[in-house]
């Protein structure tokens, strides 16, 4: 990934190498450390205070450049920093003390390593001397980070923390993007400096390639002007790269049908009549079999994840596969490639386009009449849909559908994990990048409110809608008091079954509903015998007395009218307790370790795709 295609505001970079323009000043390491973050841009930074960290939070608080925002819990600083980074395509920065504030940022960490986001972790470490004696709250951070960052940063001199930053912000941003740590001793933050700007800086190892081979891209424009049956695989990589005009420039040039993972919704517009929705394991019908019966695969930015291949070695058998990736580690990892082609997304795609036209020049075009035949019969005869409760309940998707209908434009939704998360990805249009942020790779709960939170900081002109489950909301609703106390209005819908869904989906399926440990309620009893979803905590009340607007909605009639009075509040955070039928599943589905051939657009409906393809 180029430094001007991780997102709509660049982050400044300092020179490498050359002579320094700035007067050297005298300061402490931690003064320096908030002059770095100044410079570097960081506006935002989510964190928590404690004794290690605590030198730097005392320059912060003269800072007129760096907004700090205190969370109620480092996991909230993480996904915040990372709601941040994916609304906006800069930087995020999150910060913790030693030991257990340390520790805390794991989960998020590990979360923004597997999707790809840029994160600077800035963590206070024991003083220098006491690394390695078990001090009151060590922790060795570097190690335990060590397998899920890009790269991790011990400082061990003060005169350092210039070029660490820049080098953190820069690895973190460039390539592939991901986290980096920076773990700074106490004493090191305390001791006195210098601090000049901009630092030199020296990376020799670390080349990431962009510019693809030429020999590559002409095999790859071969390929898709020779195949009968060719799709677009789009994963996270292209809207990391700011690609996505390029992507439907290519799109309509070769008449391809699309399909976009969970990570690049909004890479390709939903809209679209090329678009045949998300693959994978609750993927539309259509996506799903367009790549399995697929004589040419073009991945972009995609990593052929066990959640889109199923069982891989039955996955795509008629395929060839052009693997486009910043990340050559991952071209192969999975599927061999027939194309390998290593660079940045928008750089391959313009190159593609290119070549393409060229083959086109030349009288090399490809006919794909036949396949976009059987691909709109898949998709007409099995669409995305749902059934509405015979008991006149809440139907789960039918809330997630009206709340994306009636968003104001440009909205960004956030998710947790779990069913919701899949129906807001299939119920919900996407025609634009950076409108829908959710976690993966690591699938982590308690994700969607302070990504929200994060990306409200980050976009705070836009409507930011949290779609959560009533499981992963009681894992970071803490993160409200925090957007209460900090001018972050940003809205939540619980989507309350009073279960854990996703889990309780599979028992049904395949555990014959024995339902261990889901139930998240005391069910019906005296006082409410038709009670339904979680009411322990009574989400509303709490809601309240975290300075929120709470209403709870249990009826359909009720609907609308208590999404337009969400919508309508902008001076608080705002949740909304969507009351809903407990029994609704996510479809289509293809169950973990099948393959996609045996996917099920509906309980008990195999789709009938005939035999009438050129297999």
């Amino acid at each position: 990934m180029t430094e001007q295609a991780t997102g709509a505001h660049p982050q400044p970079r300092p020179r490498s190498g050359g002579q320094h323009s700035a007067s050297v000043e005298q300061v402490t390491g931690a003064q320096s450390l908030i002059r770095s973050l100044e410079e570097v841009g960081a506006e935002t930074v989510f964190g928590i205070p404690g004794g290690t960290i605590l030198p730097a939070y005392d320059p912060m608080m003269d800072s007129t450049r760096v907004r700090h925002v205190l969370v109620r819990h480092e996991q909230g600083a993480g996904h915040a920093a990372t709601g941040y980074a994916q609304a906006t395509g800069r930087v995020g920065v999150c910060m913790a003390t030693s030991g257990p504030g340390a520790t805390n940022l794991v989960t998020p960490i590990a979360d923004a390593h597997m999707d790809s986001v840029p994160l600077v972790a800035i963590t206070g470490q024991v003083a220098s001397k006491a690394i390695g004696t078990d001090a009151f709250q060590e922790a060795d951070i570097v190690g335990i980070t060590m397998p899920i960052t890009k790269h991790s940063f011990l400082v061990t001199k003060a005169e350092d923390i210039p070029r660490v930053i820049a080098q953190a912000f820069h690895i973190a941003s460039t390539g592939r993007p991901g986290p980096v740590l920076v773990d700074i001793p106490k004493d090191i933050l305390q001791a006195k400096t210098t601090f000049s700007w901009p630092p030199v800086m020296d990376l020799p190892g670390y080349r990431p390639v962009t510019k693809p081979h030429a020999k590559q891209i002409r095999e790859a424009a071969k390929l898709i002007t020779a195949a009968k049956r060719p799709i677009l695989y789009v994963g996270g990589g292209v809207l990391k790269a700011g690609a996505t005009a390029e992507l439907k420039v290519l799109a309509e040039l070769t008449g391809a049908p699309v399909t976009t993972t969970l990570m690049a919704l909004g890479a390709f517009p939903d809209s679209h009549p090329q678009h045949l929705g998300m693959p994978g394991m609750h993927g539309s019908v259509a996506a799903v079999t367009g790549l399995q019966k697929a004589d040419l695969i073009v991945a972009l930015g995609a990593r052929f994840d066990d959640r889109v291949t199923g069982k891989l070695d039955s996955f795509a058998p008629y395929a060839k596969i052009v693997h486009a990736d910043i990340d050559p580690a991952e071209i192969g990892k999975n599927r061999a490639a027939d194309v390998p082609i290593v660079g940045d997304a928008r750089e391959v795609i313009a190159d593609l386009i290119q070549a393409v036209q060229k083959e086109h020049s030349e009288g090399q075009s490809g006919d794909y009449t036949a396949w976009w035949k059987d691909l709109d019969r898949w998709r007409e005869t099995y669409p995305l849909g749902y059934d509405q409760p015979a008991d006149g309940s809440l139907s789960p998707q039918q809330v997630i559908e009206r709340i994306g209908r009636l968003a104001p434009a440009d909205t960004i939704f956030t998710a947790g994990v779990g069913q919701h998360q899949m129906w807001a990805a299939h119920f919900i249009r996407y025609e634009k990048p950076a409108t829908w942020l959710n976690s993966g790779g690591a699938g982590t709960m308690g994700y969607a409110v302070p990504a929200a939170m994060g990306a409200k900081a980050g976009a705070p002109d836009r409507t930011v809608w949290a779609i959560d489950g009533d499981g992963c909301f009681q894992m970071t609703n803490q993160e409200l008091t925090t957007c209460a106390l900090n001018n972050i209005p940003i809205k939540v819908a619980i989507i309350n079954n009073g279960a854990l869904g996703m889990v309780r989906q599979w028992q049904t399926l395949f555990y014959n509903q024995r339902y261990s440990n889901t139930v998240l309620h005391s069910g019906p009893n005296d006082v409410n015998p038709d009670a339904r979803g979680t009411r322990v905590p009574d989400f509303v009340k709490l809601s309240e007395a975290m300075g929120c607007y709470a209403i709870r909605c249990e009826s359909p009639d009720d609907l609308d009218k208590v999404i337009e009075e969400a919508n309508s509040i902008n001076d608080r955070p705002v949740v909304v307790d969507f009351i809903v039928h407990e029994d609704a599943m996510v479809w289509p589905m293809v169950a973990a370790g099948t393959s996609n051939d045996e996917i099920m657009a509906a309980r008990d409906v195999r789709p009938d795709f005939g035999d009438n393809e050129d297999d």
